[in-house]
């Protein structure tokens, strides 16, 4: 049996805010190795992770499945649109917030800047409304070819312009009323007036009533700035342009050095690193809970778990801590097993007998069990 965790301290919980490209992901589209498991141990220690990105939803929601998070919060559109994942919605996610503006005004003055510029329009949860075609891979999701009067007769969430030199008319564009992030010399993202990743989730945060200064963020671009400058701790990739690290209280590897890892993994307490994760999850939990714990788990329609989270003991309630995303889809023989090789106390007992040590408890939805990690 490996030895119980000596780590004693609790851990504070923080809202965990994540840029997606080049910081997630590499330039070839992959996640670099462990960063699914560093996830998974940040989010047992009950921290909230969320991602911020500037992908519109249809090249949000794939990635964010990848990276096991299909519940907690997202952000996409540079802050313009904030979604509540949900497994159980019929998209993978339920659509919070919005904030739209007029696109008429700055796409016209696009247009008298840079003739050739190409306009694009975003449709949330779609795609785009394009007045020409975009290349595969230029935008997420999917396009619609759209006159002039079509580009600029609704609100939109957030609009593309692509033209040969736009960043140079950063200031004139900004001025008919919007937020302008440059992402190359020939591109930029218009969202509305003072839309931008912090005001998304500084909203988030209020509603999760996470102090402000227990926030982290992690990014790389340039439309990361106001997620850093907003973070109680920000932390830039090492491959990240000299003003979005000069932003940025720390500086951590690039994305070929998986530079994100060692920043998830000074958010968690030391743990055995020979433990598989479900024993590294659930030690995790126990170690950074603020009192006692126990995991509760409900069944599918099998044999199988369909949740898996522990619980804790505060001012005299039990109160859920953070989920523990292995736990779902294995037995709960497989849990007891996990909790023995985590070195904690419970379950007790020879095998065939550790059953005695389970609790029904009733709660929202079916009827589960709990297991007690914790002595009371």
């Amino acid at each position: 049996m490996t030895s119980r965790p000596t780590s004693t301290h609790t851990t504070v919980r923080r809202l965990v805010a994540l840029d997606i490209d080049g910081t997630l992901l590499d330039v070839d589209g992959k996640v670099p190795s462990g960063t699914v498991g560093a996830l998974d141990l940040v989010r047992a220690a009950g921290h909230k992770v969320v991602l911020s990105s500037g992908r519109s939803l249809p090249g949000l929601i794939p990635i964010a499945v990848r990276l096991g998070l299909t519940d907690g919060w997202a952000v996409g559109s540079n802050g313009a649109v904030t979604v509540r994942l949900d497994p159980a919605a019929p998209s993978g996610y339920d659509v919070v917030a919005a904030r739209t503006f007029d696109p008429g005004p700055v796409i016209r003055r696009a247009m008298d800047l840079v003739p050739a510029v190409r306009v694009a329009v975003e449709e949330v949860g779609w795609g785009w409304r394009t007045g020409t075609p975009f290349e595969p891979g230029e935008l997420n999701g999917q396009q619609k070819l759209a006159l002039l009067d079509d580009l600029t007769a609704q609100p939109a969430t957030r609009i593309v312009l692509a033209g040969p030199g736009i960043r140079r008319y950063t200031d004139a564009l900004a001025a008919t009323g919007v937020t302008v992030a440059p992402m190359g010399a020939d591109w930029a993202d218009i969202t509305a007036l003072d839309v931008n990743k912090a005001v998304a989730l500084d909203d988030i945060r209020k509603h999760l009533r996470i102090p402000a200064d227990c926030t982290v963020a992690v990014g790389d671009g340039i439309n990361d700035l106001t997620m850093l400058e907003w973070a109680g701790r920000s932390v830039a990739m090492g491959h990240a342009p000299a003003i979005v690290r000069s932003a940025a209280d720390e500086t951590t590897g690039t994305i070929a050095d998986s530079g994100v890892l060692p920043v998830l993994r000074s958010l968690v307490p030391d743990v055995d690193s020979s433990l598989p994760p479900v024993a590294a999850q659930i030690a995790t939990a126990e170690a950074s809970a603020p009192g006692p714990v126990v995991l509760r788990v409900w069944h599918g329609t099998g044999p199988d778990l369909s949740r898996c989270e522990a619980w804790t003991l505060q001012a005299g309630q039990w109160v859920r801590h953070a989920p523990i995303p292995s736990g779902v889809g294995i037995t709960m023989r497989a849990i007891e097993t996990a909790a023995l090789e985590a070195g904690l106390p419970f379950p007790r007992g020879d095998e065939g007998r550790r059953r005695a040590q389970w609790r029904s408890v009733n709660g929202n939805g079916p009827a589960g069990f709990e297991l007690p990690l914790s002595d009371l």
